[in-house]
């Protein structure tokens, strides 16, 4: 069998301007052709971090990807499943047909969001709403990205007295009201239980194997944010909060900021998304340097 290409696969039908059909293949990926996955994800990246971020984890957490070849032609789209969320990566496609091994894994196997830019996850939410899975509750939002570091001015954004720094891991307890209401107000889908135990479990996962600042102002820890992924080059950042007593002062501003210089002082590229109908923090990520690059939706379900 050729190195380059899987053997069999399922076929399905896909029709392309210009031509009567295509004859394409899915195929699940194993470890001989992560590389091809990996060039795939490469030349995507600035808009597909978390599942960038997914794949680089495939092996430790025993997720699952489909890639997409087109006979003849290279791997043209990604489908990646992990954490109870299913990432496309459809690379510019039109229309998208999933074959029965991959409609019966989604049947058996508990997902609860479907995350990536606007049009892929359009092209599946119309795939699985075939299946007669419709979205509860889905949220678009702004995909921003910033390669070079902020403006100086935003390292001196916020209130007189007010320090950023990185948290002890003894702060945890601390910080963890502020993840509470993250996720109360930022994370939970419309109509979702708020669970204690994963929200400490989120924030120890942060402390550990993700970058956090927090901004104290007065003796108290009143703002956090953090990185959610890391990519090949990239990393996002996300877990911004800032509590509403304390909002409309710069301190959101200067805690990404801070953030922002540290990442790019270490040659990463830096990504993230926001409410489309979050005004003020559109206005701070752009303070900061973040320019809108596409459309992105996380439909829950």
């Amino acid at each position: 069998m050729n190195e380059s290409r899987p053997g069999r696969g399922f076929n399905i039908f896909w029709p392309r301007k210009g031509t009567a059909g295509d004859t394409v293949q899915w195929k699940r990926l194993g470890r001989r052709y992560f590389g091809q996955a990996e060039e795939t994800l490469r030349r995507r990246e600035s808009y597909c971090v978390s599942a960038c971020a997914r794949f680089l984890n495939l092996a430790r957490f025993g997720d699952r990807i489909w890639g997409l070849w087109d006979s003849p032609g290279p791997l043209s789209a990604l489908l990646i499943y992990g954490k109870q969320t299913i990432f496309p990566v459809f690379n510019g496609l039109e229309e998208v047909s999933l074959p029965r091994p991959i409609q019966r894994f989604l049947k058996g196997v508990p997902f609860h969001a479907v995350q990536g830019l606007q049009e892929d996850v359009l092209l599946l939410e119309e795939a699985l709403r075939g299946q007669g899975r419709k979205s509860i509750d889905p949220i678009d939002y702004s995909l921003m990205a910033l390669n070079r570091r902020p403006p100086a001015e935003t390292l001196r954004s916020g209130p007189s007295g007010l320090i950023v720094r990185a948290p002890d891991p003894r702060e945890l307890e601390t910080v963890l009201p502020l993840q509470t209401a993250y996720e109360r107000e930022e994370v939970l889908p419309q109509g979702a239980n708020f669970n204690p135990a994963v929200c400490r479990m989120n924030l120890e996962h942060i402390f550990e194997a993700q970058r956090i600042l927090v901004a104290e102002w007065g003796g108290r820890i009143v703002a956090k944010a953090n990185t959610s992924a890391f990519s090949f080059t990239r990393a996002q950042i996300g877990g911004v909060f800032v509590e509403p007593r304390c909002r409309g002062l710069g301190i959101g501003r200067r805690l990404c900021a801070a953030l922002a210089e540290t990442l790019t002082a270490e040659g990463w590229g830096l990504s993230l998304f926001v409410k489309k109908r979050n005004h003020s923090a559109l206005a701070a990520y752009r303070a900061v340097g973040f320019k809108p690059i596409a459309d992105y939706r996380i439909s829950y379900y």
